[in-house]
């Protein structure tokens, strides 16, 4: 496999985001792309009225593209919150409450990763006290994303921008992994592979990709530093995706970074210069 059998899908939740939600999808297949992902669309409710799901998925299929990826409810993202599911309280109920919301919504449009981030760490409550809810609300997730032949992904995040989450390195996250797989028996929590916080974690990236490859479910890049397009940072990203292609990964790319000052149109160009490279 090599770059020409590479996947690429655009993350709405933070490119073309100069349009509203609705507008983004046909955006994206304008610009050249088959598939999109999603953070979750809306921070203020983890069960929208099903009027708003009905909008955003009639929109993605007008738009021609598929919807590759969905995070559960995570709290504000963008902003200071860094997922729900670990935190006491009315964060992890309303994470509960988004479960089946969430699956149904990617089930009905053929979406077959859900993406669960971890919670920050809160003051005065114990870690394992943390990290026991968390495993019961992702075994939850486990189980409603199996019931649509779907994956839960568990992502490592970077500490220098979420210094309270706990997962902050490939490792980690791994970790969570297969204590969700030895809970359910079901086999299908996978690691996102986040090049970029992994990169700002100051991980070892070809390691990571060699060791950990067979156990990722999804994969989202961004140049280091600034989280720009590839070529506005110094990863070699180019060289990292080669080496993905021939660690045997054949799933979606995610592109997940800002598409700087310019609308998001712009931020492409290294796709059709690293086509033509690999002609």
């Amino acid at each position: 496999m090599g770059f020409a059998d590479q996947r690429f899908t655009v993350n709405l939740s933070i490119l073309f985001t100069e349009l509203p939600l609705l507008e983004r999808p046909a955006a994206a297949a304008a610009a050249g792309f088959t598939a999109v992902e999603l953070w979750w669309p809306w921070t203020d409710s983890p069960t929208p009225k099903p009027s708003r799901l009905d909008a955003l998925g009639k929109a993605i299929e007008a738009a021609g593209v598929r919807l590759t990826g969905l995070n559960f409810y995570a709290g504000q993202l963008p902003g200071p919150d860094r997922g729900a599911l670990s935190v006491p309280g009315e964060e992890s109920a309303r994470f509960r409450a988004n479960v089946e919301v969430a699956t149904d919504f990617a089930g009905a449009l053929g979406c077959t990763t859900l993406n669960a981030l971890y919670g920050n760490r809160v003051d005065g409550v114990d870690p394992a006290e943390q990290d026991a809810l968390a495993l019961e609300n992702l075994v939850l997730a486990a189980r409603a994303a199996d019931r649509i032949g779907a994956v839960v992904l568990v992502e490592a995040l970077n500490r220098p921008e979420s210094p309270r989450y706990p997962l902050v390195s490939a490792p980690a996250a791994v970790a969570v992994v297969d204590r969700v797989n030895e809970a359910t028996g079901l086999g299908n929590a996978r690691f996102l592979m986040d090049l970029y916080h992994l990169s700002r974690n100051g991980e070892d990236l070809p390691e990571v990709i060699d060791r950990y490859t067979p156990r990722t479910g999804h994969v989202q890049i961004a140049d280091d530093p600034g989280r720009g397009a590839p070529g506005t940072g110094s990863l070699p990203l180019a060289d990292l995706l080669d080496r993905l292609a021939k660690a045997g990964y054949d799933g979606w790319i995610g592109l997940e970074y800002k598409p700087g000052d310019a609308p998001s149109t712009g931020a492409f160009d290294w796709l059709a210069a690293r086509a033509r490279a690999a002609r």
